[in-house]
């Protein structure tokens, strides 16, 4: 993959994405004594639906009403894969085996992203783009292991899970699944009608999920962490997901797993000053081991 002008934008896409989805997850983090995952899931979607529409009326290049059958199963799988399924699913094995490693065996999703590339869509195999996949996930687990170990867990030994286990790999494989069938359904279409489409999508698969877990008990959020979540989702799943379907028609699926899955790279520095969390040795290395990984991916032949 050649580096064009097209090719940088998308970088650049995918890194201020990135940047914001980052931040909101620090914001969501303050208020998780008030409102319970799923909820918050939920709430990003359904705020980013209507900025989407939003923008399908004041582009005038926007018709979702054009788009072929074939075009909407592929961007619709996109986000019910990552977004909707992937998200539970991870969940449930977050609560299973523990922050700690549900996020690092979940995390391994853009190596496989890149295999999925290779071996489905026929992209040519890069050691150094690969190497630098590897690179960047291994400096993101250390980065977010080292944010959660005051957090998780308090030093209570976990039993051996299998099917939390489970879980996360089957995560990291929906996350993986996710982000390569998009970049084939966003192949011809600008990125505010396939964003719009995945969106729709999206918040349609989560009314029977919220539906479900309210009828088996889950509380409301209080009113002042729903308004927080709100916008804090504007930026981080309305104006971010925009950027991340932009980012992956522009620079291809492989390369935007690697830079989607440095948010908490650009979480450490909100978390420093706002939740006053101290950066450790290990979280340093973790951080210059991500920029090295995605400087290979983005300069890897």
């Amino acid at each position: 993959m050649q580096i064009t002008p097209d090719f940088l934008l998308g970088i650049g896409s995918g890194l201020i994405g990135a940047a914001f989805y980052g931040v909101s997850v620090v914001v969501y983090k303050s208020q998780s004594e008030e409102i319970r995952p799923l909820a918050i899931s939920s709430i990003k979607m359904w705020i980013a639906l209507p900025l989407m529409a939003l923008l399908i009326l004041l582009s005038l290049g926007a018709n979702p009403f054009g788009l072929t059958l074939t075009t909407i199963f592929l961007l619709s799988s996109s986000i019910i894969l990552g977004a909707v399924i992937g998200d539970t699913i991870y969940l449930i094995s977050q609560e299973r085996i523990g922050v700690s490693y549900a996020f690092p065996i979940a995390m391994s999703f853009p190596i496989l992203t890149y295999f999925f590339t290779v071996f489905l869509l026929n992209e040519p195999l890069s050691i150094i783009r690969l190497a630098g996949a590897f690179i960047a996930v291994f400096g993101v687990i250390l980065i977010s292991r080292e944010q959660q170990n005051e957090q998780d867990d308090k030093g209570v030994l976990r039993k051996l899970d299998i099917f939390g286990i489970f879980l996360a790999i089957m995560t990291s494989v929906l996350y993986a699944s996710g982000t390569t069938i998009l970049q084939v359904g966003v192949q011809d279409i600008d990125p505010v009608t396939g964003n719009f489409v995945r969106v729709l999508f999206g918040s349609i698969a989560f009314v029977p999920i919220v539906g479900l877990a309210r009828y088996q008990g889950m509380p409301l959020p209080s009113r002042h962490a729903t308004k927080v979540i709100g916008v804090a989702a504007f930026f981080g799943m309305g104006i971010g997901s925009l950027l991340y379907v932009s980012a992956v028609k522009l620079a291809g699926a492989a390369v935007m797993s690697v830079i989607s899955s440095t948010a908490p790279l650009f979480a450490v520095p909100i978390s420093i000053f706002s939740l006053k969390e101290r950066l450790t040795s290990i979280a340093g290395v973790g951080i210059l081991l991500t920029l090295c990984g995605i400087v290979l991916v983005v300069l890897g032949f």
